[in-house]
């Protein structure tokens, strides 16, 4: 599979100045009726992080999506410079469609510092060259529906390998009941450049491809079941540096499923075993 798919990513999250504190995005063309929400979050990021010294990382985020963005359109982004501290800097992103905030997230920044350090270990998992890439896996199974083998297998800008699976599954997209836990392996297909803003935004995307599935492994279904699922929030927390072109094992449980809505945390780990980055979404989940 080529690296075009990476690169209209890279294309998408170079946002357009519009003016001071006000840029705007695009969506891909496909043929989809809302906004990825990982695509909103990276876009947000870029444009909070456009309004910051390169000497300032983002360390967290944390957000809502309020409305189903609209694809057909542009999508502009509105930054509030909140505040600019001796150690930390603070931003608020308004995503904006049809006139109405569709997304908001709040980002705050810091300069480097060194301090106490520890984390918690990554699980022992088998290396991501002794796994299958989960596309490939899951079009050869034979009762993939149409529906689903068209969305498994159009060009995707990063690769996943997992540890324990998530098919195969049925016509109907249900699929057999197992623990709200899960291992994959991820990473870019292609090389990116040095700039690690950019490699936050690309974790900021991809982290929200998989995790709010993770709610209905016990209940076997997925997000092709007759389920109406939606990211409703979205935090993340940036702790060491890391490369989102090198293999990245995203650490997934759901400890929680209740009133319509499935709770997910995430650990992001390099396969040396540093914890490069924390996770918690909700989701609904509504059966329907």
């Amino acid at each position: 599979m080529s690296d075009a798919p990476l690169t209209r990513l890279l294309a998408l999250l170079d946002l357009e100045k519009l003016e001071e504190n006000l840029f705007r995005g695009t969506s891909p063309a496909e043929p989809i009726q809302r906004v990825f929400g990982g695509q909103v979050l990276a876009q947000a990021l870029v444009a909070a992080t456009r309004t910051v010294s390169d000497e300032r990382p983002c360390h967290s985020f944390h957000a809502y999506f309020l409305r189903p963005g609209d694809p057909k359109i542009p999508i502009l982004y509105q930054v509030d410079r909140s505040r600019d501290g001796g150690s930390f800097t603070a931003r608020r992103v308004v995503a904006i469609q049809h006139g109405v905030p569709i997304f908001t997230l709040a980002a705050s920044f810091q300069k480097v510092e060194s301090g106490f350090e520890h984390q918690s270990q990554m699980p022992v998992v088998p290396e991501p060259e002794s796994l299958e890439d989960d596309q490939q896996l899951l079009l050869r199974d034979p009762g993939l529906a149409s529906h689903i083998r068209a969305w498994v297998g159009r060009e995707r800008p990063f690769e996943t390998r997992s540890v324990l699976g998530r098919g195969p599954f049925g016509g109907s997209g249900d699929r057999p009941a197992r623990a709200p836990l899960d291992h994959i392996w991820l990473k870019t297909r292609g090389k990116l450049a040095d700039d690690p803003a950019v490699h936050r935004a690309l974790l900021a995307f991809v982290s929200d491809m998989s995790l709010l599935d993770t709610a209905l492994l016990p209940h076997g279904k997925s997000i092709f079941s007759h389920v109406q699922v939606a990211s409703l929030d979205h935090a993340m927390w940036f702790h060491r540096p890391f490369r989102a072109d090198d293999w990245l094992l995203y650490v997934q449980e759901g400890p929680s499923a209740s009133g319509g809505r499935g709770f997910n945390r995430g650990a992001i780990y390099r396969r040396d075993g540093v914890l490069v980055a924390s996770v918690a979404q909700e989701g609904l989940i509504r059966p329907r």
